[in-house]
């Protein structure tokens, strides 16, 4: 943080936290086109969703949304990494919560000590919201808990995330 870049963006005009949500925006971006192309190939091999233009806005939002959270997440935790390599692993975390949700089996059919963590982490009702929102399946409450723990996140991530970036662009 104390070379190259960051120095050339300290010694302008701009706002620290600029640094911060550039990286955001492009991460939210390259996530949005990554997600369109994985419903593109979804929908070339079969899969017909039966939302209304609304249930679809719902679900886009709720994606933006999640993805939104993470990407201040990561922006946290390369504040603190020493290196490229260690932002990596410390992000590791966030690409493998998905493996203990309900988005490759119902929870129901988990271990007992596997669904407790299934059922209890964000993204397994971000996963049957947006499910149930394309399928036309009823989302219940999940929709609330989804965006309730989407919000809290994204609230923790950025507080987080800027006061870590602050302490490290000033040591």
């Amino acid at each position: 943080m104390n070379g190259g870049m960051i120095d050339r963006l300290r010694s302008m005009p701009i706002r620290s936290s600029a640094v911060l949500t550039g990286h955001v925006t492009a991460s939210i971006a390259r996530n949005a086109l990554s997600t369109t192309i994985v419903v593109g190939a979804a929908i070339a091999m079969g899969f017909r969703p039966s939302a209304s233009p609304l249930e679809w806005v719902a679900a886009v939002g709720l994606l933006l949304l999640y993805v939104l959270a993470l990407s201040w997440l990561a922006a946290g935790l390369g504040s603190v990494a020493k290196s490229v390599e260690s932002a990596s692993t410390l992000s590791f975390l966030m690409l493998f919560l998905p493996y203990l949700s309900s988005a490759f089996v119902p929870t129901h059919t988990m271990p007992a000590f596997l669904r407790g963590i299934s059922e209890h982490q964000p993204i397994t009702p971000i996963i049957e919201t947006v499910r149930g929102l394309l399928t036309g399946t009823p989302i219940g409450d999940q929709g609330w808990v989804a965006t309730a723990w989407s919000v809290g996140l994204l609230v923790a991530s950025f507080v987080v995330a800027n006061a870590l970036f602050r302490r490290r662009v000033n040591d």
